[in-house]
């Protein structure tokens, strides 16, 4: 008879722990409305970057595998595409377009280059003595685009790229990801997050900066306004209060009861932030950060959402692995 006591008991026990951590508020509450929808793909590789043509209804999708993928509705339905690399086997990792002008680079050094929105692309000669493999290509205007190795090299062009200058003496070594503010700015984070790196035009190299926690740093980036935000281990999110990188705010912990890991983070406006992470998980805030939701509705989405983009508050997009694709459709609740 103790032994059934004392199971009721340990049962008892668990049941009030559990009832204590959820009135806590460790748990988030659901989102009210879902504004996602899944796009169905013609494949399921890898995707790692979304651009669109000046034209909004076109747009391109690039991955692994040299997969190339064209949209004329918006990004509602996708269609292959090929270009002919001679059967080289390529991983496209970046797409970016000015007006009709587009770039795609990819590994091993392989860039793309179009000026009638991908009707046509000329594949760009790049030299074997560029230091790390095309990473980032950022098309800034007429003829005009910056590109990153994944060693932190920076390149530019204005001529459509005929001859790049290297806008920095020295590489700041192997990344796990890298952002560039429209001034011109950049940041990184080292490999395995133990710091991250500034650069801003005019600089001879990247400035290091040691964490401000004893969390590994996943991913960087900024803000409109020049302000930082930094994802780290753990389900934390930080923001600077100026664009200084000593002037971090007290950091947040959105979902405390859980340790999904925050993979990227995105603003669809001034204070509606998108946050995503592994296993489907989907958070946002509506007032800046100081309160957060999550979207329980992608949850069953078997897949980790590793980037989410906002082209415009109303066009907005969620790369996943195995293909996964995510549009973002404004809902009535939100309009």
């Amino acid at each position: 008879m103790q032994p059934i006591v004392k199971i009721f008991q340990r049962f008892v026990t668990l049941l009030a722990i559990v009832v204590l951590c959820t009135s806590c508020g460790g748990y988030l509450p659901d989102l009210s409305y879902n504004p996602w929808k899944v796009v169905q793909l013609p494949s399921d590789k890898i995707l790692l970057d979304i651009g669109f043509t000046g034209n909004p209804a076109h747009g391109w999708l690039v991955g692994s595998e040299g997969t190339l993928l064209e949209s004329n509705d918006g990004g509602e339905t996708w269609q292959l595409r090929e270009v002919d690399l001679d059967d080289e086997k390529v991983r496209f990792t970046s797409v970016s377009f000015s007006g009709q002008e587009g770039w795609i680079v990819g590994e091993p050094s392989i860039l793309l280059h179009t000026t009638d929105e991908g009707k046509s692309w000329s594949r760009i000669p790049l030299s074997p003595k560029l230091p790390g493999k095309p990473n980032q290509i950022f098309a800034l205007g007429p003829q005009s685009a910056e590109m990153t190795t994944d060693v932190g090299a920076i390149y530019q062009t204005q001529d459509g790229g005929s001859t790049w200058k290297a806008m920095v003496q020295e590489a700041v070594g192997v990344f796990r990801n890298i952002s560039r503010s429209p001034e011109g700015q950049y940041v990184t984070v080292s490999a395995k997050g133990n710091f991250y790196s500034t650069w801003e035009p005019g600089q001879q190299a990247w400035t290091p900066h040691n964490r401000n926690s004893s969390r590994r740093v996943q991913n960087m980036g900024f803000l409109a306004d020049g302000r930082l935000w930094m994802l780290a281990r753990g389900g934390q999110i930080q923001f600077t209060n100026s664009p200084s990188t000593e002037d971090w705010a007290d950091p947040l912990y959105p979902e405390k009861s859980t340790s999904w890991g925050l993979l990227d983070l995105s603003y669809r406006t001034p204070e509606e932030i998108w946050v995503t992470g592994g296993s489907g998980n989907l958070l946002c805030s509506l007032d800046g950060g100081k309160t957060w939701q999550k979207d329980r509705e992608v949850e069953n989405v078997a897949s980790n959402f590793y980037k989410v983009i906002f082209l415009s508050p109303e066009k907005g997009f969620i790369i996943g692995q195995n293909g996964v694709l995510l549009k973002y459709q404004e809902p009535a609740q939100a309009a």
